[in-house]
């Protein structure tokens, strides 16, 4: 997990996750700041490729699990007690509501589609997460939260590093901004991890700074810096064929990443208009999203952002409604719109969700506790149909009235609308025959 670390904090969830390192992006090396050559085997060559309606994939996760009827399933006629105080509102596509907290989503329903009948049943933030990201039990308690925490099943955005490879200078699965916590390559080993860009865009000073070179080092320091590793290799090949050629082609990619004009001007979100940036929001959430457009334009397949706050199980609708929802309202609504007004939307998917739902019931500390029998998820662009409601829960929001959707349900989507086919099968470290996803079926209303 390639990882460049600003020094700011992040909020946590209340088992207690906080973000922590991997490997740092600009450690010392012969390239000048290179330590980035075992995480840029990010760039291994696609396999087997099915026709693609989504050219990437913007995956934004509410970490901590938002509620789904205080935000797109609203259920006025319940008890107070768990409709909560938010009231619906029509929005853009006659006869779909949402909550009064959307204002701007509402606006623009006819570009995304709501799925209110996802459920599963893995009820904690570790855990939750990942299985979200991929498809399969976790194999560890919840509470247990190293980053990443999928030491062997790969997640969803490195399956389509492998799948995929790269398009561009820009390494084709990001995370921001911090690592997603079940978002690891799994025994597709490092080349598939995530480039996590961990600071803050909100920031004035934001700069992805170990991309630019060391100050003083001059091009003749640095190209006397390649030879002189080149001549290492050398010596490592002769002895030792195999890694060795490998890794040359990995500190090539690490250096052609640092010294991009195009990754530079990808990552520098300070050329946007304060116009655009003010329409996104001066948020985390916002900013990440106006960068995961910059990423997705510049040719990355996959972008990951990590959302965190949402674990509501105090107080709840104060924070949710000064702080969580409006940010997220916002963000999402510029993004879809931004995205179309530059002809990406219809090869860009958008996926909006968290590891669960909350509580149809408010508890007695005016919360919402953990509930993964019900949640709703959001797409858009990608080849995905607008302007739709795709299934329902019952009077309360607890469960879906119609056929549940299934994490494995979701992920087998995304690969086939990316054009990875879901069924395709590799081989573990021990030979066990592993399947890009473990079960799941195309959800024909959505596509």
């Amino acid at each position: 997990m390639l990882k460049i670390q600003m020094g700011q904090r992040r909020r946590q969830s209340c088992d207690g996750v906080s973000r922590r390192h991997a490997l740092q992006l600009g450690a010392t090396g012969l390239l000048g700041g290179l330590a980035l050559p075992q995480l840029l085997q990010l760039q291994a060559k696609a396999a087997t490729k099915h026709a693609a309606k989504a050219k990437s994939c913007i995956f934004l996760f509410l970490e901590g699990g938002p509620p789904h009827q205080d935000m797109w399933d609203p259920k006025p006629a319940a008890p107070a007690e768990i409709r909560g105080p938010f009231s619906p509102i029509a929005t853009n596509v006659p006869g779909t509501q949402v909550t009064d907290q959307l204002p701007l989503c509402a606006k623009v329903a006819d570009k995304y589609t709501i799925l209110r009948s996802h459920s599963h049943r893995i009820n904690g933030h570790s855990t939750g997460y990942h299985y979200v990201m991929t498809g399969r039990r976790p194999n560890f308690a919840d509470g247990d939260n190293p980053v990443p925490n999928n030491a062997f099943y790969p997640s969803v955005g490195s399956i389509v590093s492998r799948e995929l490879g790269t398009k561009s200078e820009i390494p084709p699965y990001i995370n921001l901004p911090h690592p997603m916590q079940g978002g690891g390559p799994g025994f597709y080993g490092a080349e598939h991890a995530p480039f996590v860009i961990e600071a803050d865009p909100t920031q004035p000073d934001f700069e992805v700074k170990d991309l630019r070179p060391i100050a003083g080092l001059s091009q003749k320091r640095l190209s006397t810096r390649q030879r002189l590793l080149a001549g290492i290799e050398k010596l490592e090949r002769n002895a030792s064929r195999g890694r060795a050629d490998v890794m040359s082609t990995y500190y090539e990619k690490a250096h052609r990443l640092i010294t991009s004009p195009a990754a530079k001007k990808a990552f520098d979100i300070h050329a946007e208009p304060r116009a655009v940036r003010e329409r996104y929001g001066s948020t985390q959430i916002g900013q990440c999203a106006l960068l995961a457009r910059r990423m997705v334009e510049s040719g990355c397949q996959f972008v990951g952002v990590d959302a965190p706050g949402w674990d509501v199980h105090f107080n709840c609708f104060p924070s949710l409604q000064t702080d969580l929802i409006p940010y997220a309202d916002r963000a999402f609504s510029a993004l879809v719109t931004d995205l179309e007004e530059r002809g990406l939307l219809d090869e860009t998917l958008v996926v909006m969700m968290g590891e669960m739902g909350r509580t149809p019931r408010i508890n007695a500390q005016a919360g919402r506790d953990h509930w993964s029998m019900a949640q709703t998820v959001i797409f858009a662009g990608g080849g995905t149909k607008p302007g739709q409601i795709i299934g329902a829960t019952d009077k309360h929001a607890a469960a879906p009235t119609t056929e549940p959707i299934s994490v494995n349900d979701l992920l087998f989507t995304i690969h086939t609308l990316m054009g990875i086919d879901p069924t395709r099968t590799y081989y573990g470290p021990l030979g066990r025959p592993v399947p890009i996803t473990d079960g799941g079926k195309l959800i024909d209303a959505l596509v």
